[in-house]
């Protein structure tokens, strides 16, 4: 009997694998309609009793404002044309400050919140950890960085019930994502930290401060455009 559960246990795992490197090939040239963060919202407000509107408008890579791309790295994740999914200097950095009882600090890549972001759920926990290292691992390998980027701009929450970057630019500027300036693009990219928090439309002193940070950081930061047409070039 406990040779048949296990065989059992093994075909499950075999059928879940290829479950999931079928989603993730078919994502690397699909448009995600609907992610994991998308879901763990809606069941938040059912439970809540709130009233619960999505807004999502996917657009391809190259109708996104190259001012949207460079602000959303300089603010999340510098290195991001550099690593394999994964800051292992942020991430040690983090380490030691978290460990001296400090407020918790995040590493994060863009790479890392893509793959919650679409496949998964928010949270702390190590077994939501482990699988986010896994649809890491396996997003750089098969999908690569524009794609990435593409999903991560499309997917990333601006505010309440507001995902991707179009129907952030509609609903606070009233215009296409392909149109943003990089003032625009700044501020959207300064909510990021906290979107729940931290208000688009009503930016408080904090969020106008990062702001002008980022648009520092975009100015010092190389082309996000070119270092990633250089890499499909390649």
């Amino acid at each position: 009997m406990l040779k048949s559960f296990g065989l059992l246990l093994l075909k499950l795992l075999r059928w879940s694998l290829l479950l999931v490197l079928t989603w993730v090939l078919l994502l690397s040239f699909l448009p995600v309609p609907y992610t994991g963060l998308m879901l763990e919202r809606q069941i938040e407000s059912w439970w809540l009793g709130h009233q619960y509107k999505r807004q999502h408008h996917w657009v391809p890579y190259d109708q996104i404002s190259r001012h949207a791309k460079q602000a959303v790295v300089a603010a999340e994740d510098q290195k991001f044309a550099d690593h394999y999914g994964f800051d292992m200097a942020a991430i040690e950095k983090a380490l030691v400050y978290n460990s001296k009882g400090n407020k918790v600090r995040g590493a994060s890549t863009i790479s890392q919140q893509t793959a919650k972001n679409v496949f998964l759920w928010s949270g702390r926990s190590w077994l939501r950890k482990g699988l986010e290292s896994g649809f890491t691992v396996l997003i750089e390998l098969v999908w690569g960085k524009q794609r990435i980027l593409e999903v991560y701009l499309n997917s990333v929450e601006f505010g309440p019930g507001i995902y991707g970057v179009e129907a952030a630019a509609r609903h606070f500027f009233g215009k296409s994502a392909a149109r943003l300036s990089r003032q625009e693009a700044a501020l959207l990219a300064a909510v990021l930290p906290n979107p729940l928090r931290f208000k688009v439309n009503r930016p408080s002193p904090y969020v106008y401060k990062r702001q002008q940070w980022v648009l520092k950081q975009m100015r010092q930061l190389r082309s996000v455009e070119q270092e990633l047409a250089g890499e499909m070039a390649r």
